[in-house]
């Protein structure tokens, strides 16, 4: 009998000390991060690696334990306003558990000469939305000013354009401030295209990989608070 109770101990004890954390060791963490955008986002004219939402991902990974996970979702895609996206998060339906969600919408609206007043209705409702797939949580939620493509070749230094989308990024920002959500200004990075034309890519309209790493260092400080790292 002694035998046999001993061996019972044995076996319990090593069955719970696979099932037990050591005293200083943490649960692994499995971290979601949502993208959501127009081209900025999805990273035209870049490879794939190369667009600030995988960017931001590896600099996040880089800080998180080797047992910890990070995964990326993007919906985003070239040429879309607030009204597009707005659709395509409807049709994707994402879950609702991100620890991370990113904004970044605009450039359509002001490029195809949508009425102001429709960013005005429908900026807020997409900050609702990302608000709700980040666990209906605005901290978890990261807003990003829109570039400036006027520093562009194909923008032509045109001053009209910068002018229309201060005044996007204007409302977009005193929207986030009054509202308690994070708003990180990136455009005037962009507004070195013309001085510094690695900041743009190939196509001579979207940033290039390097204007995004730069986009990074802003986000990333905001993001690893956010996300407790």
């Amino acid at each position: 009998m002694k035998k046999i109770a001993f061996l019972v101990i044995v076996v319990l004890t090593i069955s719970c000390s696979k099932d037990t954390l050591a005293p200083n060791e943490t649960p692994p963490r499995n971290l979601r991060y949502l993208a959501l955008g127009d081209s900025y986002t999805i990273g035209q004219s870049v490879c794939t690696t190369c667009r600030f939402p995988e960017q931001l991902k590896d600099s996040i990974k880089k800080r998180l334990n080797s047992n910890d996970l990070i995964s990326l979702n993007v919906i985003a895609q070239t040429g879309w306003t607030t009204t597009n996206l707005k659709s395509a998060i409807a049709n994707q339906n994402p879950s609702t558990n991100y620890d991370l969600v990113t904004l970044l919408i605009g450039v359509n609206n002001q490029y195809q000469n949508k009425p102001f007043s429709l960013y005005e209705q429908e900026f807020p409702e997409l900050v609702a939305i990302a608000i709700e797939k980040a666990q209906g949580k605005k901290e978890n939620v990261i807003v990003v000013s829109i570039p400036d493509y006027a520093y562009t070749p194909f923008g032509n230094g045109n001053t009209t354009i910068s002018t229309q989308i201060d005044t996007y990024n204007a409302f977009a920002q005193n929207y986030c401030t009054t509202n308690n959500v994070t708003f990180i200004n990136i455009t005037d990075i962009t507004r070195l295209g013309l001085a510094q034309p690695n900041l743009v890519a190939t196509d001579g309209l979207h940033p290039s990989e390097l204007a995004y790493s730069k986009f990074v260092e802003r986000i990333l400080p905001q993001a690893k608070n956010k996300l407790g790292l």
